[in-house]
């Protein structure tokens, strides 16, 4: 692993998005607080089927559709909720539906994410209709309890790590030169909501963030602890709803397992994106916030994909 020790700014961030509700739109904004699981208000909700199961993009992607928004002053440091503070969730052909942003008190238990299994809060009657309406199936919106439940970052790539409901990891960066390169090859361009990054970063070579073991943004350093393989979901054109074969087709030509890490255990994945962790976010202080145009310093790399934790 090499140090890059007083190197100029590697890219810059570009973009920063928050999914509130797991499988959703996501938010664009100018700047996100980190807090011990990932962005403040990142997959803090979910909608689960009538046995509590999580519901994704993957068999239900009329989520797709489902639009969030928060009060813009959501993202600034240190704000609390008042009871006028609401999430507020919109779909073709729906009312819009009002969530206040005070933690409901009703428990759910039986909640399950992949693995993980435990109670959340459940955010009511109407909340259920609405989305069981827009689905057309039983379905219930819950929010992470974070006071009940911690669900655990997979200690084998990195450890003493949580997250809400997101995937399995905090963070996920992407280059806007990995999704030009991608472009580049596609007949029809694909924008970057398909590949659902919290930060996307310019400035950078592609597919640059595959080889960032440490990262520095606004004096935060941040791991990069996995490339992500990708599932159904970048299939999934996020303004209609209906899947596709690409990107996904393209990216098995050149981003899979065989073609990055021939020389690994063949797991029929393909990668696109990092995972990361922030080993600033465990500790206590002020000024945890990451803003859109902020450099993004480059200090550990590893040599080449293949060797990069996937």
């Amino acid at each position: 692993m090499a140090e890059v020790i007083g190197a100029p700014a590697a890219a810059q961030v570009k973009s920063i998005f928050v999914y509130p509700i797991k499988s959703c739109r996501g938010i664009s904004v100018s700047q996100a607080p980190i807090t011990s699981t990932g962005f403040r208000w990142d997959r803090q909700w979910l909608v689960v089927n009538s046995k509590g199961r999580a519901y994704t993009q993957r068999v239900e992607p009329k989520l797709a559709l489902v639009e969030v928004a928060l009060p813009i002053e959501a993202f600034s440091e240190g704000w609390e909720p008042n009871n006028d503070s609401y999430l507020v969730i919109r779909a073709p052909g729906m009312d819009p539906l009002k969530i206040p942003l005070s933690d409901p008190s009703v428990v759910s238990d039986g909640v399950s994410v992949w693995e993980w299994s435990g109670s959340a809060l459940d955010e009511g009657a109407e909340a259920a209709m609405w989305f069981s309406t827009h689905l057309g199936k039983p379905s219930r919106l819950v929010r992470f309890s974070e006071v009940k439940e911690m669900r655990v970052v997979d200690p084998n790539y990195a450890q003493g790590y949580n997250v809400m409901f997101s995937d399995g990891y905090p963070y996920l960066v992407l280059s806007q030169g990995s999704l030009n390169a991608l472009n580049s090859l596609l007949k029809e361009p694909v924008p970057v909501n398909r590949f659902r990054p919290n930060v996307l970063v310019d400035g950078c070579e592609p597919f640059a963030e595959d080889l960032w073991k440490e990262i520095r943004i606004n004096k935060l350093t941040f791991e990069g602890v996995k490339l992500c393989s990708r599932c159904k979901v970048p299939t999934i054109n996020q303004e209609t709803a209906v899947a596709g074969s690409e990107p996904t087709e393209t990216l098995l030509k050149f981003r899979s397992d065989k073609a990055l890490r021939p020389n690994k255990k063949q797991q029929g994945k393909v990668y696109f994106g990092q995972n990361m962790v922030c080993s600033d976010a465990l500790s206590h202080g002020k000024g945890k916030i990451v803003k859109v145009g902020d450099p993004v310093y480059v200090h550990k790399v590893v040599p080449s994909s293949a060797e990069a934790p996937a």
